[in-house]
């Protein structure tokens, strides 16, 4: 049973959707932390029950945009630092020591953590992310409505330790989740008035695929990394189709 202490130092706050698979994991990797906020979209699955015993407190809000739904879960953080993870992503343990060196002598107001892609049983170390993910509470707010971006008040270090992604279930999520970050994008362009044309069909997306490829190094995976250039390169095109269908709808 999770207990929370009186003055926590670390939160971690994790968004949930229908994570019956993964969140038992992802919530024993950070049994550590000070205080664990669920904030949760109604899942349909198993979901909540699994991780109601487990956590300080659950949230439960209507989905609009990934900004949102973090920033209401932050109103609710009590830690002086904050740790954002996602139900498909695990802390180890020596991230877990260095989290917890670094909080109690920070340089830095936020770090950033890196995140090797999982995909066909294997991590994909030439296809990462460093990505900010624990900051100083105080001021710490995203913006951005699908690839929410995360901001804080003061300069940004880089830990050293790895965060382990379980990317993706299998193809056919991974081509879901490129197809509903589509949909968010292409409303978003159609919202300020933005208009496909041919090399946004046909640049953008070899670009992204050679982006994914040869300037990341991809190819240094393997068949996972080719596939992951390619469904990234389809996501980028599938953006605007959809923003082309968009305004043939309104035509």
């Amino acid at each position: 049973m999770f207990t929370m202490h009186k003055t926590p130092t670390l939160t971690v706050i994790i968004p949930t959707f229908n994570e019956a698979g993964y969140i038992e994991d992802a919530l024993k990797s950070v049994a550590f932390a000070d205080e664990i906020i669920l904030i949760d979209s109604f899942s349909e699955d198993a979901t909540l029950t699994l991780a109601t015993p487990h956590v300080s407190k659950v949230l439960s809000r209507e989905f609009d945009n990934f900004s949102n739904q973090k920033n209401e879960a932050l109103k609710h953080a009590k830690g002086q630092w904050v740790l954002f993870l996602d139900a498909d992503e695990r802390v180890t343990q020596s991230l877990e020591k260095e989290i917890k060196e670094t909080i109690q002598n920070p340089v830095h107001s936020g770090y950033k953590i890196n995140f090797p892609h999982f995909y066909m049983n294997r991590f994909l170390y030439s296809h990462s992310d460093d990505v900010l993910r624990l900051v100083k509470r105080e001021g710490a707010h995203f913006k951005g409505e699908v690839h929410e971006k995360l901001l804080c008040n003061g300069s940004v270090g880089r830990l050293k330790n790895k965060m382990l992604h379980y990317t993706y279930k299998d193809l056919h999520s991974y081509i879901t989740k490129k197809e509903s970050y589509a949909w968010f994008q292409a409303k978003q362009q159609y919202a300020k008035g933005k208009r496909a044309t041919w090399m946004h069909f046909w640049f953008k997306p070899l670009f992204r695929f050679f982006k994914s490829y040869i300037i990341k190094g991809g190819y240094k995976d393997g068949v996972p990394g080719l596939t992951v250039a390619g469904v990234n390169a389809y996501g980028v095109f599938q953006r605007y189709v959809k923003l082309h269908l968009l305004h043939k709808s309104m035509e």
